[in-house]
Order: C-alpha cells, then sequence, then structure tokens
C-alpha cells in the first residue's frame, strides 16, 4: 500500500512538473512573440533637419495664429514615441490659439490615434518632399516665417522633459523672435523619402 500512495504521489508531481514547464514554454513564447512584433531596439540615427525649402499652403502663409504641422509615418515605429507627448502639446498650447496640422508620408495608409483627432490633415506641404526623416514638427511664428524645422527632440523617446518644442512656442506666444530652421540631431526616425 506504501509504493501505491508513493507511486500516486510521484504521478502527481510529475504532472505538475510538465504543466509548469508548458506553462514556462507557453509564457516564453508568448513574451518572444510579443517581442518580435512591438518591440525595437532604439538606433542611433542622426538627422540633418533643413527648413529652407518648407512653406505653408497659400491659404495658410502669412501672419495668423502659430501654427504647428507634424509630420509623420504611419509604418514609423518612432511615431509611438511623441504621441503622447503631441496630445499634450495640443491640450497646452490649442487653448493660447496654436493650430496643429498633420501631414502623412505620401503613399503610406494609416491613422492617427484618437487623442490627436485635434490635428487638421494637410494633403501635402511645399517643400515636404525634402524632409529628412520622421517624425518631425515645423512651426511658422504669428508672421507667417518659419521659426522652427526639425525632431521633436533628441533620445528614442520625447516627452516635455526632453522636447525642443515648449520653448520655441512660448517664447513665440510671448512674441519672441525664434529661428531654428536647421537642426541637427540623434533620435528615432524613419526615412521620409522612398
Amino acid at each position: 500500500m506504501w509504493t501505491h500512495g508513493y507511486a500516486s504521489t510521484r504521478g502527481k508531481t510529475l504532472l505538475a512538473g510538465l504543466t509548469l514547464l508548458l506553462c514556462a514554454a507557453t509564457l516564453w513564447w508568448a513574451y518572444d512573440s510579443f517581442q518580435s512584433r512591438y518591440l525595437r531596439t532604439f538606433d542611433n540615427q542622426t538627422a540633418l533637419f533643413s527648413g529652407d525649402n518648407l512653406q505653408l499652403p497659400a491659404d495658410l502663409a502669412g501672419p495668423g495664429p502659430i501654427r504647428v504641422v507634424h509630420f509623420w509615418d504611419p509604418a514609423c515605429p518612432c511615431n509611438v514615441g511623441n504621441q503622447q507627448h503631441l496630445s499634450e502639446l495640443i491640450g497646452h498650447f490649442s487653448p493660447q490659439g496654436v493650430v496643429f496640422y498633420a501631414v502623412q508620408k505620401p503613399g503610406s495608409h494609416g491613422q492617427l490615434p484618437p487623442n490627436l483627432s485635434a490635428l487638421k490633415p494637410l494633403p501635402t506641404l511645399p517643400g515636404a518632399e525634402h524632409l529628412p526623416a520622421s517624425p518631425a514638427v515645423a512651426i511658422w511664428d504669428q508672421a507667417g516665417k518659419l521659426a522652427y524645422f526639425g525632431p521633436y527632440s533628441e533620445g528614442a523617446t520625447c516627452n516635455s522633459g526632453n522636447s525642443f518644442i515648449e520653448p520655441i512656442l512660448d517664447a513665440l506666444s510671448q512674441g519672441r523672435s525664434v529661428s531654428a530652421t536647421h537642426t541637427l540631431a540623434v533620435g528615432c526616425y524613419c526615412p521620409w523619402a522612398d
């Protein structure tokens, strides 16, 4: 009788061990699948942003509110790093009269998340074909002059702590002049041209 109880306990232990091994293998597979699909390593890329050719469309050019244009590519994983920050910018600066627009990479398909629905879509922007990379941002002052063109920040992600945008929008809102249309930065970018 003692050997029967021992065999029963041994069988239960073996079954528990196999179940635990199966669970561990399933968790590892799920983790590996998630990592390969959604996580990408940060690749330090250097991009030179030059706004020499950028212009607002004729119906938006000239004196008016501060205008911010967000350039994005739906297939670029780097967009995720700045979307929450962009939403915070819209929430903070829209009540001050800043108007936000978005230009999507030509030929791409996708849409911005609901928290960015305040961005007014622009089909294109004169000079945008010369963009080196995205995500990028262009800011025109109240006189209609390009004040800033470049990335949101340096590094893999963007937030108010490392952003170039808040200081520029604050300065323009206070009537100060800004001229930063050529920017060299290291960060997470995707090529704009095919």
